[in-house]
């Protein structure tokens, strides 16, 4: 049976400026993982510089990670953290820890104030984040943050990923009467346009396919009995298809 929604697996990468003890964000990193009730991926190096980070985007991909959470445990280096986000294939949240934990004088690490200028960060290099409501809590109020983030980072994965085939008046691959696209592209979706002769041809190409039948049985699986033939046909001859 065909299966189109994406599995997230998500890694949690702690930051830190070097002029913080790095224990804070580790022991506040930690807390994450554990007020966390899903998967959660606890990458070992904590990202002080840029080495850092090329090291902690290293190891998350060797883990399997498509999805990450960038966590200011302190204050956090500006652009190490947001080298993050272009450096890795894949949504990353950025939060930031609440203030009042007991760890530095007054439970202090000025992870909000840090938050503020890594938002702006991103914003200047025009790097996607994905950052909460407001981003910055507890371990268990990131706990939630993240369960919010899940379906976010799923949708991400999957538009990545689509490929979408059309079938319209105009020539094979002739893309300048369709301007609406740009914002699939911006996405990362890729189109294949083809005209109603090139589906014409197609079908009439594979008139009794072999694979006609176990398209069918396949949409009848997944609760769509009601295929037309014509479509059974376009998507044996595009078997690369999305079906939606």
């Amino acid at each position: 049976m065909l299966t189109n929604i994406p599995e997230v697996k998500l890694g949690i990468i702690a930051v830190s400026r070097d002029c913080f003890p790095i224990a804070l964000s580790e022991k506040r990193r930690a807390a994450i993982k554990a007020a966390y009730k899903g998967e959660l991926y606890e990458c070992p190096v904590t990202v002080e510089n840029e080495l850092d980070m090329c090291k902690a985007v290293q190891d998350v991909n060797a883990a399997g990670c498509n999805a990450l959470v960038v966590f200011l445990g302190n204050f956090g280096p500006e652009t190490p953290e947001t080298l993050i986000a272009k450096y890795f294939d894949g949504p990353c949240m950025f939060v930031a820890a609440a203030e009042g934990d007991g760890d530095m004088i007054n439970g202090r690490g000025d992870a909000y104030c840090g938050m503020l200028n890594c938002s702006y960060n991103l914003g200047m290099r025009h790097l996607k984040g994905y950052i909460p409501e407001y981003p910055v809590g507890t371990a268990e109020d990131i706990a939630k943050m993240i369960c919010d983030f899940v379906p976010v980072a799923r949708a991400i994965i999957g538009v990545k990923n689509l490929k979408i085939i059309t079938f319209g008046p105009r020539p094979q691959d002739f893309f300048a009467c369709n301007a609406p696209i740009k914002g699939l592209y911006e996405l990362g979706v890729e189109i294949e346009e083809n005209s109603e002769l090139d589906l014409l041809v197609s079908y009439k190409a594979h008139a009794g396919d072999k694979r006609i039948p176990e398209v069918a049985e396949d949409g009848k699986a997944q609760g769509r009995p009601q295929v037309c033939g014509l479509r059974r046909q376009v998507l044996a001859c595009f078997p690369g298809a999305v079906r939606l």
